[in-house]
Parts: structure tokens; sequence; C-alpha cells
């Protein structure tokens, strides 16, 4: 396998309007990310991945661009964006900007060209349709509710958006449009950033006569040919959001001879908490069991002809410890098990910014408080299929993106230290217990295992390049795997609840890091705690060792599993 610089990375996503102002005007900034550097320094990221910073009118938080060579005036210039990069390379710290080509926003000058006239030179970078019988051409629904489609008096037809109708999709299937993509992506290559994250970009194969949304039997074609025109020329990293992938097809996307990208965001693990066949909204409890499945899965199916993408949260989804971990009693603890379970496994760890401090989804209870479009859409239209506001505001405070948005903590002081002005959007009450300045200044926060984490896979290779092997996948509370790189073997015990379980070993295992200051090496009876996790470093495979958990009136041996773990090397 060749060894690329991004598999031994660690990446930081910075949405840079809740980042940090450097000016007052309430609105995060390039030179608040400045900054800031020094910060990341100490975390010791590798990569930023920059949400979008282009010039947009912000009817989607900067997901609707009209520029794509221009910076937001919010932000503030190129100049700014040049001096971003020199200081981060000085860091030996990459950048990855958002590229969103599957949508631009209305007030793009390519669609305010396409509007005017079906005879327009630009009409076909934009998806244009009759309407039937005064409705829309078909039932397609955009993913923020509604119809799919946008009348356009001008000329008299339906343009179609997935997203905000501010957000018309592009049409793929127009080489011009394509090659002023490329051009563009070059453009930001030139300039000197690292490579691109892509916005839903499984869904720029579309086919919306037929209802294909994603995977359109084009999408791979265009993959190729972006790679063969842009990035495909240097080593640049590249991943893919895309909802809709399985294995099957994160293969198609990733195997390095199929010249695509290098990995992508899956989201299988994320829509585990939702009633199945429901929206994200139909809340249903985590089962372990399914979560270690999942993960499983992809570490299994995607090992030697792929590379998986580990994270817990984006700008699009919730707070990890309000979600699946304890942002009570146990806030700390569970934050830094959910930190180990993931950074452990095989893959580029992502960190989304705040995570590392353990910041928590916020306790707003208006639907005021919540400005998204997407949260604002789905609150009016779940009040019309008939659900209590009551249990629609409970579903939001749970997963609605607006709890990942608010700005970063950075002290105690008025604003959290974000802005000397009005913030843009509400700072979450508790940022006096949970703040950098703290959490940086303690040998036992949140932060300090996040880097305790980072320094691990520095050091060792086999954190990064090692075989992953689920232990006891029915066990309910523990996720237990190995890694495994030659004769080097190491154990992730990770206790994923609130209840104290038993480990018992007959054979020794060292610590090499805990969220715990006190747990002993593995060794006989050992008592897990709530939350507790641990990286145990295993002697060489010249024995083989005995783990159990025990819980109820049995114990579980994983003797056999580890065995035949090691027979498939």
């Amino acid at each position: 396998m060749v060894k690329k610089w991004w598999q031994n990375s660690v990446v930081y996503q910075i949405y840079p309007k809740s980042f940090l102002d450097s000016n007052g005007d309430g609105i995060g900034d390039l030179q608040g990310i400045i900054q800031k550097i020094p910060y990341l320094k100490k975390l010791g990221v590798d990569v930023i991945w920059l949400c979008p910073v282009y010039q947009s009118p912000q009817d989607d938080n900067g997901y609707d661009i009209s520029d794509y060579e221009s910076i937001d005036p919010e932000f503030g210039t190129m100049d700014d964006m040049k001096e971003l990069i020199r200081a981060c390379n000085r860091e030996d710290i990459r950048i990855v900007m958002d590229l969103v080509v599957n949508h631009t926003s209305d007030e793009h000058w390519w669609f305010q060209e396409a509007q005017k006239s079906k005879e327009n030179p630009y009409r076909d970078f934009y998806i244009w349709r009759k309407g039937k019988n005064g409705q829309p051409p078909n039932d397609l629904k955009s993913n923020f509710g509604g119809s799919a489609w946008e009348y356009s008096e001008e000329t008299n037809e339906y343009y179609l958006h997935f997203y905000s109708k501010k957000q018309p999709d592009l049409n793929w299937e127009n080489e011009k449009l394509r090659q002023e993509i490329y051009r563009m992506m070059n453009y930001w290559l030139e300039l000197g950033i690292a490579g691109f994250r892509m916005d839903v970009i499984d869904l720029i194969g579309k086919i919306p006569d037929e209802k294909i949304k994603e995977n359109g039997p084009r999408l791979h074609e265009y993959l190729r040919e972006m790679n063969e025109n842009t990035f495909g020329k240097t080593d640049a990293m590249t991943v893919g959001e895309c909802w809709g992938a399985t294995p099957e097809i994160a293969r198609l996307y990733t195997a390095p001879e199929r010249k695509e990208l290098n990995m992508i965001f899956q989201f299988e693990q994320i829509q585990l908490d939702k009633q199945k066949g429901g929206q994200r909204w139909d809340l249903k409890e985590l089962d372990l069991r399914e979560l270690k499945a999942v993960f499983s899965k992809w570490q299994y199916e995607l090992d030697g002809c792929g590379w998986n993408s580990l994270f817990w949260s984006n700008h699009d989804l919730p707070r990890i410890v309000s979600r699946w971990g304890n942002d009570g009693k146990y806030r700390e603890l569970s934050a830094k098990m959910l930190a180990t379970l993931l950074h452990g496994m095989k893959g580029t760890p992502y960190i989304y910014q705040g995570e590392e401090l353990g910041m928590t989804n916020v306790p707003f209870t208006a639907i005021e408080n919540f400005p998204d479009i997407e949260t604002q859409n789905i609150y009016k239209e779940r009040l019309r299929a008939g659900f209590s506001a009551e249990e629609t505001i409970h579903a939001i405070r749970k997963k609605a993106r607006d709890n990942a948005r608010t700005p970063m903590q950075w002290n105690a002081e008025e604003n959290a230290g974000f802005t000397t002005g009005t913030p843009w959007y509400q700072i979450n009450p508790n940022y006096k217990e949970i703040n950098a300045e703290d959490e940086t200044a303690r040998e036992d926060s949140v932060f300090s295992h996040y880097q305790k984490l980072i320094q691990l896979r520095k050091k060792h290779e086999i954190m990064v390049y090692g075989e992953y092997h689920l232990l006891l996948p029915e066990d309910e509370d523990l996720y237990i795997y190995t890694r495994t790189l030659g004769k080097e073997q190491w154990l992730i015990l990770c206790n994923f609840h609130e209840k104290e379980r038993e480990i018992a070993s007959t054979q020794i295992g060292s610590v090499l890091l805990s969220n715990y200051t006190d747990t002993p090496q593995l060794k006989e009876l050992h008592l897990l705690r709530p939350y507790e996790a641990v990286i145990y470093r295993l002697p060489e495979k010249v024995e083989m060792h005995n783990v159990c958990a025990v819980y109820s009136d049995k114990s579980v041996s994983i003797t056999e599993e580890i065995e035949e773990g090691e027979s498939r090397e």
C-alpha cells in the first residue's frame, strides 16, 4: 500500500462564522482563524477543513455561493485568505476548502443570466422544466422541505433546487459548466490549498425526470474527469459528502486505481437513532450493537481497497456528547470515551470545532432560538403533519444542526471570548464552565485527551495502519476492538454507558491512554467504570490472552474472537 500524508493526518473542521470574530461585528472571520493557529498547533491537528468563506447572500450560511473566486466581506478579503494560507503553511497545517458544486446561489451571475431567457448561453448551466397542469414537473422533494421545483416567471418554467429555493442545482451534463468548475478548482489549488471537502457530491449525477437524486449513472464519470483535470495532478486530499453511500459504492469512489476521491463521508452510523423509515426527527434510542455493526462493516469492507473518514460531528450534526454521550455528570468522561472509540479506529479522524472541549447542545426551548433555514422549515412542516410543538422542539434540541453552530467558547468572559460585539447567534449559556481557556490549562481535560490521542497517532503506525477487529459484537454496553500491525497488538475498551462492568484477563496489558487517572494495567479482574475508555498495549503475539466481559450472571470469553482475527492476517 502506498502511504499518503492524509492517512496520518487529523483534520479540524472550522465553521468560520462561529469560530472567532476579530473585528467586533459579531461574525467569525478569517483574521479570527489566523489568531487561533497557535491553538490548533497546540491541539496537534495537521489539516483545517474550512467551511465556505466565498461570496454569498448567506441564505444557507455560505453554502449558497454567488462568486466562487471572491471572499465574502463578512469573513474578510482575498488578502486575508492568502495570509491564512501562508500562516498555516508556516506551522505545517494544510487547508482543505469546502467545494459546493451541486448548486449555487440564485444570485450567482450564471443563474442571473440563465433566468433571463431560454436562449441565454447560461440557461443550460441549470436544470429547467415545464410545469404540468399548473403544477411542478414532478413530486421531487427538497431536502429542506417542500417541492424541489421553483417557478420562474421570466420564462414560465421551473428550476430544480434540492435545498433552498435560493440554491438552484447545477446541470452537470453541460460540459461548459464542468470546465468552468474545474478552472475554479485549479485557481484555489494554485493559491496553495491542499484539497477539497465536496459538499453533497453524490447529487451531481442526478436525473430529475427519473427521480434519481443520488449516485446517478454518470456520477463516477464526472468524478474521474474532475480528478484528471484538477487535483489528480497533485497530492491533494479529497473527501466527498455522500449521504446515500454503501461500502460497495464507497469502493467506487475511493479505490486508488479508479482515480476519483481519497475518501468519503458516509452517514450510515449517524442515522441509527432515528426510527426505521422515518426522518431524523423521528427519534429512537441508539442501540450500541447496531453502531458496532455499522462501524465494523465499514472498517472491514474498505480495508485494503479504500480509506475511511472517522467523524462524530460536523456543522450539519448535533454535538456528539449530548447525542450519544452524557452531557451532565459524565460529560468529560463520555466525551473522552467517544474520542477514544473513534480515533482508535482505522481511517482519518475529523474533529469539529468545540468537540475537543466537550461542547454540548443548546438548552433553548423556543423555535425562534433556532435560526437555521432547515430547522425553521422542518418545524413548520412537522406541525402541518400533526406533530405537537413540544415534541418537535424536543427533536430539534436533540438533532438540529443549530446545535453545532453556536459560537466557539474561548473563555469565561462576556460572549465566551468569541466577540466584543453582539454574536450572530446566541452563545451556549454553559460557556463559563466549558471553554478553551480552562480546557487548555488542565492536564485532565477533554482537550488534553484529544492531544494525547493525536500524539499516539503520530508516534505509532499501528493506530494508522493496523488491522481492526471487533470483539463482543452483541454486548449492549461495551465497544471492544483490537488493532494489529505485525507483532504489535492494541486492545481498545470503551464502556459506552453509565453502568459498571467487569473485565477479566489472564494476560497483562499496559495502559497507553485512559480517560480515568487511575486505570490499572490489564490483569486479572478490572472494573470498567461508567464511560471508561482505555487503550492497552498487549504483549507480542506469542501467547494468547484471555479477556472476559462479566455482566449479570455470566461472562463471555473473547479469546476465540481474537484468535479468529489473528488467523486472517
